[in-house]
């Protein structure tokens, strides 16, 4: 009796070993991952929100405690609302178009086997290409004299705009280079959720009677590609909210604030203006802004599963 009792001790420890064992490996091994999370989002994010209460300025010695005050400014200023504006009227401009052109480059490639390589290179080049050199090219093809586009457009007498410096007209060019990036990249990312579409539903489909290639893409392709369609369009929306670069090194937010967005005016207030305190409330709003974004893909996820 005695030796079953001091063998089923020994296995209880042996069992509470190697439960701690497996705990330590499982700790081990998301340690690299927790540490870089806490690095790299948690502590910016709270210190983000510590300074967005006070009025420190980037240099200055000596920091003051001032509670919402920065957010009852952001409230009334102007330049904030204007860049809040521009950031949603740029997203709405770019978004449907980027995801629409990425999603026929994608049918059209999937269409015809001919040449889909080279096609599809082609279509990802401008996702490889650094926008920062680009926006060097994209003012020479913009520029109101010499550019390509209102030379092509005078040869059919139609007098171009400055396209860079009219306000009816910056956020609408800007806009035009962030499609003609993105499109590349969700082409790639619609051409996998084509393949992930079993060839024998469109078999049924004809079997159905849906011949032509309209019914076969409503029956067939837009429900098979539901999930994709979601994860592209919250995709392209987060990089939308995050447009900088082309602002950046084409406008700096001109004319007259036209193309200024919340990032550009974040980057503007810090680290121009030096008010890091004002800056990190409107960087706390942006951040609330993705989470939303976020959050709408989440539920729309579950929706879509259930």
């Amino acid at each position: 009796m005695s030796a079953d009792v001091a063998l089923s001790t020994r296995l209880g420890r042996a069992k509470r070993l190697r439960r701690l064992a497996e705990a330590a490996t499982g700790w081990g091994l998301a340690l690299p991952a927790a540490v870089l999370m806490l690095a790299l989002i948690l502590i910016p994010t709270a210190s983000a929100a510590l300074l967005a209460l006070t009025d420190y300025q980037l240099g200055a010695r000596r920091v003051s405690f001032i509670g919402a005050a920065n957010f009852v400014e952001m409230w009334r200023d102007r330049v904030f609302w204007q860049a809040f504006a521009n950031t949603l009227i740029y997203t709405a401009l770019t978004v449907p178009l980027s995801v629409g052109l990425g999603l026929g480059a994608a049918l059209l490639i999937e269409a015809d086997p001919t040449g889909r390589t080279a096609f599809r290179t082609i279509y990802f080049l401008p996702v490889t290409a650094l926008l920062v050199a680009m926006a060097t090219v994209w003012e020479f093809i913009l520029h109101p004299q010499l550019g390509l586009v209102n030379v092509a457009l005078r040869q059919i007498g139609i007098a171009g705009p400055d396209w860079l410096a009219s306000p009816d007209w910056v956020l609408a060019s800007l806009g035009f280079i962030f499609v003609w990036q993105q499109t590349g990249y969700n082409m790639i990312l619609f051409l996998a959720g084509l393949k992930g579409i079993s060839p024998e539903l469109y078999q049924a489909a004809r079997v159905d009677g849906a011949d032509r290639g309209v019914e076969r893409f409503t029956m067939v392709t837009w429900p098979g590609l539901a999930a994709t369609t979601l994860f592209v369009t919250v995709i392209t929306t987060l990089y939308s909210f995050r447009v900088f670069d082309t602002v950046a090194a084409l406008t700096q937010g001109g004319p007259s604030n036209a193309s200024n967005v919340l990032l550009y005016n974040i980057y503007r207030e810090g680290f121009v203006y030096l008010r890091t305190g004002y800056a990190s409330a409107m960087t706390l709003v942006f951040l609330a802004l993705i989470l939303m974004v976020a959050m709408v893909q989440m539920r729309a996820r579950r929706g879509h599963s259930a």
